[in-house]
């Protein structure tokens, strides 16, 4: 219809979730200029830093003196919950619906997360076994951003169009242009890692986060016992069919849980003196965790 009416259109400015090509949808409508990843357009969606503060400014006067900070305390909380969105890894913008949300209620909440849930998401991440890849930094190239093919689209490719996932850096390579990507704020590491944590152990979200705030007290306690307990009924309600006999699967959902557990976290830390599988950070404490993975051919006996 669109392409048909090309005498009567000037301009048109189309928007969506995930850009299919090859389809027998866009027989008739080629030759786009897709701009999702072209730098002249990346503030173009979402408030920027310098938005929120010109066209807010009254509202972030208010809220910081109904919450008891000041401004720049205000403004650092705000940026950590609701930025981060890039689409060239240098221009970042707020969450739109989000931080209209958080002015409205004045609380930090997840707001954005709440408009729709990511069961087929999660469900894709856990039937391929993906949960490694989403919880840290990973380069990717262009094509697996784009994910044309809507049948064997990856979860990275999913989760980038779907918001889930954004642009940290872009470098350019001898092979074209490579991006690493990450969670873009604290928001939607929350929620989704909450959710994707309670869909692998079987629990429900409630459980989660409470095993999570579990874990949370017992690294900063340093009550090792307690910490045991806490693991294993991190794993225990895994079913059998879902093991996978790797160190990896179960250091990501160590990592998942301890993203969500108001850690700082970096995962594969490379030192002089070795590998790290996790480093943990709070305040003046630093955590260094290395995991094992080994069967118990005793128990199977």
């Amino acid at each position: 219809m669109i392409k048909g009416s090309d005498e009567h259109i000037k301009f048109m400015f189309m928007t969506g979730v995930s850009r299919f090509a090859g389809l027998s949808v866009f027989s008739a409508l080629n030759n786009l200029n897709d701009i999702t990843m072209d730098y002249k357009y990346a503030g173009i969606c979402g408030y920027t830093q310098e938005e929120l503060e010109g066209s807010f400014k009254e509202h972030i006067e208010d809220t910081a003196k109904d919450m008891g900070m000041n401004k720049e305390e205000l403004l650092s909380k705000i940026k950590y919950w609701y930025n981060g969105y890039s689409w060239d890894g240098r221009t970042c913008v707020y969450n739109p619906f989000s931080t209209l949300k958080f002015f409205d209620k004045k609380e930090f909440e997840g707001y954005w997360f709440e408009t729709g849930t990511p069961t087929f998401l999660i469900e894709q991440v856990e039937k391929m076994k993906e949960i490694e890849s989403l919880v840290g930094l990973q380069k990717v190239s262009a094509e697996v951003l784009k994910g044309l093919d809507n049948e064997e689209m990856e979860p990275i490719s999913l989760m980038f169009q779907t918001g889930y996932l954004t642009v940290k850096k872009k470098e350019i390579t001898e092979r074209g242009p490579e991006y690493k990507i990450d969670f873009p704020n604290y928001e939607v590491r929350k929620a989704f890692l909450t959710r994707l944590v309670a869909v692998c152990a079987r629990k429900s979200q409630k459980d989660t986060e409470e095993l999570r705030d579990k874990i949370y007290e017992s690294l900063k306690e340093k009550e090792e016992k307690k910490l045991e307990e806490s693991l294993k009924e991190l794993y225990a309600n895994i079913p059998y069919d879902l093991h996978i006999k790797t160190e990896a699967y179960y250091h990501s959902i160590f990592l998942a849980t301890a993203k969500i557990s108001r850690y700082e976290v970096e995962g594969e830390v490379h030192t002089d003196k070795g590998r790290a599988d996790a480093i943990l950070k709070k305040e003046d404490k630093v955590i260094v965790v290395e995991i094992k993975y080994g069967e118990n051919k005793q128990a199977k006996k």
